[in-house]
Protein backbone atom coordinates (compact mmCIF):
# COMPACT_ATOMS: atom_id res chain seq x y z
CA UNK A 1 0.00 0.00 0.00
CA UNK A 2 2.68 2.59 0.97
CA UNK A 3 4.76 1.73 -1.99
CA UNK A 4 1.34 3.15 -5.01
CA UNK A 5 2.57 6.52 -6.61
CA UNK A 6 -1.15 7.45 -5.53
CA UNK A 7 -1.88 6.52 -1.74
CA UNK A 8 -5.28 5.12 -0.99
CA UNK A 9 -7.57 7.26 1.13
CA UNK A 10 -8.77 4.14 3.41
CA UNK A 11 -7.99 0.57 3.33
CA UNK A 12 -11.24 -1.69 4.05
CA UNK A 13 -10.44 -4.89 5.94
CA UNK A 14 -13.55 -7.21 4.55
CA UNK A 15 -13.42 -9.72 7.65
CA UNK A 16 -11.64 -12.65 8.91
CA UNK A 17 -8.72 -10.89 10.23
CA UNK A 18 -7.71 -14.27 12.70
CA UNK A 19 -8.47 -17.43 12.06
CA UNK A 20 -9.99 -18.81 15.76
CA UNK A 21 -11.21 -15.16 16.79
CA UNK A 22 -8.52 -15.63 20.10
CA UNK A 23 -7.49 -12.24 21.92
CA UNK A 24 -3.98 -13.02 20.92
CA UNK A 25 -4.61 -13.31 17.09
CA UNK A 26 -6.22 -9.89 17.49
CA UNK A 27 -2.95 -8.47 19.67
CA UNK A 28 -0.68 -9.68 16.90
CA UNK A 29 -3.09 -8.49 13.80
CA UNK A 30 -2.72 -4.76 15.82
CA UNK A 31 0.76 -4.95 16.57
CA UNK A 32 1.36 -5.78 12.51
CA UNK A 33 -1.54 -2.98 11.42
CA UNK A 34 0.52 -0.30 13.43
CA UNK A 35 2.74 -0.13 10.58
CA UNK A 36 -0.21 1.14 8.38
CA UNK A 37 0.43 4.35 8.07
CA UNK A 38 -3.41 4.62 6.15
CA UNK A 39 -6.47 4.78 7.91
CA UNK A 40 -8.63 1.86 7.92
CA UNK A 41 -12.03 0.02 8.52
CA UNK A 42 -12.59 -3.13 10.20
CA UNK A 43 -15.36 -5.16 9.07
CA UNK A 44 -16.28 -8.69 10.93
CA UNK A 45 -15.93 -11.69 9.06
CA UNK A 46 -16.96 -15.37 10.17
CA UNK A 47 -13.86 -15.85 11.96
CA UNK A 48 -13.53 -12.86 13.94
CA UNK A 49 -15.30 -12.92 17.67
CA UNK A 50 -17.12 -9.61 17.36
CA UNK A 51 -16.38 -9.08 21.45
CA UNK A 52 -12.35 -9.87 20.69
CA UNK A 53 -12.64 -7.51 18.15
CA UNK A 54 -13.69 -4.62 19.56
CA UNK A 55 -11.27 -4.66 22.15
CA UNK A 56 -8.46 -4.96 20.42
CA UNK A 57 -9.02 -2.01 18.14
CA UNK A 58 -10.66 0.62 20.88
CA UNK A 59 -9.75 3.85 18.69
CA UNK A 60 -12.07 2.64 15.70
CA UNK A 61 -14.83 4.07 17.67
CA UNK A 62 -17.78 3.47 14.52
CA UNK A 63 -17.61 0.17 15.85
CA UNK A 64 -20.85 -0.28 18.21
CA UNK A 65 -20.44 -1.15 21.62
CA UNK A 66 -22.92 -4.20 21.20
CA UNK A 67 -24.45 -6.18 18.59
CA UNK A 68 -24.18 -6.73 15.05
CA UNK A 69 -21.00 -4.32 13.58
CA UNK A 70 -23.14 -2.32 11.06
CA UNK A 71 -22.13 1.53 10.63
CA UNK A 72 -21.71 4.55 8.10
CA UNK A 73 -18.68 6.01 7.33
CA UNK A 74 -19.94 9.64 5.61
CA UNK A 75 -16.86 11.19 5.88
CA UNK A 76 -15.88 10.97 2.43
CA UNK A 77 -17.18 11.60 -1.32
CA UNK A 78 -18.28 8.39 -0.99
CA UNK A 79 -20.62 7.09 1.52
CA UNK A 80 -19.38 3.22 3.12
CA UNK A 81 -22.03 1.25 4.22
CA UNK A 82 -21.11 -2.10 6.62
CA UNK A 83 -24.06 -4.55 6.84
CA UNK A 84 -22.78 -7.29 9.20
CA UNK A 85 -23.32 -10.24 7.57
CA UNK A 86 -22.01 -12.88 10.44
CA UNK A 87 -23.76 -14.55 13.01
CA UNK A 88 -21.84 -16.27 15.81
CA UNK A 89 -20.77 -20.02 15.39
CA UNK A 90 -21.89 -19.74 11.69
CA UNK A 91 -19.87 -19.77 9.22
CA UNK A 92 -22.42 -18.75 6.29
CA UNK A 93 -24.34 -15.29 5.98
CA UNK A 94 -27.40 -14.44 7.40
CA UNK A 95 -29.63 -10.99 8.12
CA UNK A 96 -31.97 -10.22 10.52
CA UNK A 97 -35.23 -7.72 10.72
CA UNK A 98 -33.16 -5.19 12.37
CA UNK A 99 -29.97 -5.60 9.90
CA UNK A 100 -32.62 -4.83 7.03
CA UNK A 101 -33.95 -2.02 8.48
CA UNK A 102 -31.01 -0.63 9.85
CA UNK A 103 -30.16 -0.83 6.06
CA UNK A 104 -32.84 0.76 4.58
CA UNK A 105 -32.71 3.66 7.38
CA UNK A 106 -29.66 4.69 6.54
CA UNK A 107 -29.86 4.75 2.49
CA UNK A 108 -33.04 6.51 3.04
CA UNK A 109 -30.36 9.44 4.69
CA UNK A 110 -28.71 10.42 1.77
CA UNK A 111 -30.18 8.60 -1.69
CA UNK A 112 -28.30 10.68 -3.90
CA UNK A 113 -24.82 10.35 -2.42
CA UNK A 114 -22.48 7.79 -3.98
CA UNK A 115 -22.24 4.94 -1.86
CA UNK A 116 -20.28 1.54 -1.33
CA UNK A 117 -21.85 -1.47 0.59
CA UNK A 118 -19.85 -3.59 2.16
CA UNK A 119 -20.75 -7.21 3.23
CA UNK A 120 -18.26 -10.25 4.47
CA UNK A 121 -20.38 -12.34 2.52
CA UNK A 122 -21.36 -12.62 -1.11
CA UNK A 123 -24.90 -12.95 -2.12
CA UNK A 124 -24.59 -14.77 -5.14
CA UNK A 125 -23.72 -18.47 -6.29
CA UNK A 126 -20.37 -18.87 -7.67
CA UNK A 127 -20.50 -22.08 -8.97
CA UNK A 128 -17.88 -23.53 -6.13
CA UNK A 129 -19.90 -26.30 -4.62
CA UNK A 130 -18.04 -25.87 -1.20
CA UNK A 131 -17.88 -21.92 -1.15
CA UNK A 132 -21.74 -21.78 -1.92
CA UNK A 133 -22.54 -23.38 1.42
CA UNK A 134 -21.27 -20.58 3.35
CA UNK A 135 -22.61 -17.15 1.20
CA UNK A 136 -25.15 -15.19 2.40
CA UNK A 137 -28.26 -16.85 2.28
CA UNK A 138 -31.58 -15.91 1.99
CA UNK A 139 -30.49 -12.26 0.43
CA UNK A 140 -33.46 -11.53 -1.37
CA UNK A 141 -34.54 -9.02 1.17
CA UNK A 142 -31.49 -6.99 0.80
CA UNK A 143 -31.51 -7.33 -3.23
CA UNK A 144 -35.22 -5.69 -2.79
CA UNK A 145 -33.93 -2.50 -0.57
CA UNK A 146 -31.08 -2.03 -2.90
CA UNK A 147 -33.33 -1.97 -6.05
CA UNK A 148 -34.87 1.12 -4.76
CA UNK A 149 -31.68 3.07 -4.60
CA UNK A 150 -30.12 4.18 -7.82
CA UNK A 151 -26.35 5.44 -5.91
CA UNK A 152 -25.10 2.03 -4.86
CA UNK A 153 -22.09 1.94 -6.72
CA UNK A 154 -20.72 -1.03 -5.90
CA UNK A 155 -21.24 -3.88 -3.14
CA UNK A 156 -17.70 -4.82 -1.78
CA UNK A 157 -17.18 -8.58 -0.43
CA UNK A 158 -14.43 -11.00 1.21
CA UNK A 159 -14.57 -14.28 2.60
CA UNK A 160 -14.03 -15.94 -0.78
CA UNK A 161 -10.44 -15.66 -1.21
CA UNK A 162 -11.43 -15.43 -4.95
CA UNK A 163 -12.00 -12.27 -7.34
CA UNK A 164 -15.78 -12.61 -8.48
CA UNK A 165 -17.57 -9.85 -10.51
CA UNK A 166 -21.68 -10.29 -10.99
CA UNK A 167 -24.40 -7.86 -11.46
CA UNK A 168 -26.54 -7.90 -9.06
CA UNK A 169 -29.46 -5.53 -7.23
CA UNK A 170 -29.36 -3.02 -9.59
CA UNK A 171 -25.31 -2.93 -8.81
CA UNK A 172 -22.45 -4.84 -8.96
CA UNK A 173 -20.53 -6.94 -6.77
CA UNK A 174 -16.68 -7.13 -6.40
CA UNK A 175 -15.00 -9.70 -3.94
CA UNK A 176 -11.38 -9.61 -3.10
CA UNK A 177 -9.23 -11.50 -3.27
CA UNK A 178 -6.71 -12.74 -0.43
CA UNK A 179 -3.52 -11.81 1.31
CA UNK A 180 -2.89 -15.79 2.30
CA UNK A 181 -4.34 -18.40 0.37
CA UNK A 182 -6.41 -18.57 -2.82
CA UNK A 183 -9.35 -21.20 -2.78
CA UNK A 184 -9.46 -23.73 -5.51
CA UNK A 185 -11.74 -23.02 -8.80
CA UNK A 186 -13.67 -26.40 -9.26
CA UNK A 187 -16.67 -26.91 -10.34
CA UNK A 188 -17.69 -30.40 -9.75
CA UNK A 189 -20.69 -31.30 -7.28
CA UNK A 190 -18.00 -33.34 -5.39
CA UNK A 191 -15.15 -31.36 -5.46
CA UNK A 192 -13.36 -31.73 -2.18
CA UNK A 193 -12.34 -28.42 -0.43
CA UNK A 194 -8.45 -27.08 -1.35
CA UNK A 195 -6.88 -23.53 -1.35
CA UNK A 196 -3.96 -22.88 -2.42
CA UNK A 197 -0.81 -20.60 -1.80
CA UNK A 198 -1.64 -17.94 -4.89
CA UNK A 199 -0.39 -14.74 -5.39
CA UNK A 200 -1.38 -12.49 -2.57
CA UNK A 201 -3.56 -9.53 -4.17
CA UNK A 202 -6.39 -7.13 -2.76
CA UNK A 203 -8.73 -4.48 -4.79
CA UNK A 204 -8.09 -0.91 -5.48
CA UNK A 205 -10.99 1.18 -6.12
CA UNK A 206 -10.51 4.56 -7.49
CA UNK A 207 -13.54 6.81 -7.18
CA UNK A 208 -14.40 9.97 -9.81
CA UNK A 209 -17.21 12.14 -8.92
CA UNK A 210 -17.07 12.39 -13.86
CA UNK A 211 -16.14 8.79 -14.33
CA UNK A 212 -17.37 6.67 -11.13
CA UNK A 213 -15.63 3.99 -9.45
CA UNK A 214 -13.26 2.13 -11.29
CA UNK A 215 -12.07 -1.60 -9.16
CA UNK A 216 -8.29 -2.81 -10.29
CA UNK A 217 -6.90 -6.13 -9.06
CA UNK A 218 -3.57 -5.42 -7.61
CA UNK A 219 -1.10 -8.24 -6.92
CA UNK A 220 0.93 -7.30 -3.86
CA UNK A 221 4.01 -9.60 -4.70
CA UNK A 222 6.24 -8.01 -7.06
CA UNK A 223 6.74 -9.78 -10.78
CA UNK A 224 9.78 -9.96 -13.41
CA UNK A 225 10.14 -6.41 -14.83
CA UNK A 226 9.19 -3.94 -16.21
CA UNK A 227 9.45 -4.49 -19.50
CA UNK A 228 9.32 -2.10 -22.50
CA UNK A 229 6.03 -1.08 -23.44
CA UNK A 230 4.22 -0.41 -26.96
Amino acid sequence: MHALDRLPDLVILSGDLVEHGAPEEYAQAASRLKDLTLPFLIVAGNHDDRDCLRQAFPDHRYLPETGALNYCIDEHPVRILVLDTCRPGLHHGEVDEQDLAWLDRTLRLDPTKATLLVMHHPPFVSGIPYLDKYRLMRPEPVAEILRGFSNIEAILCGHVHRTMIKRWAGTVVVSCPSTTTEIALQWRPDAVPQTFLGPPACMLHAWDPLEGLVSHLSHIDKGAGPFPFF
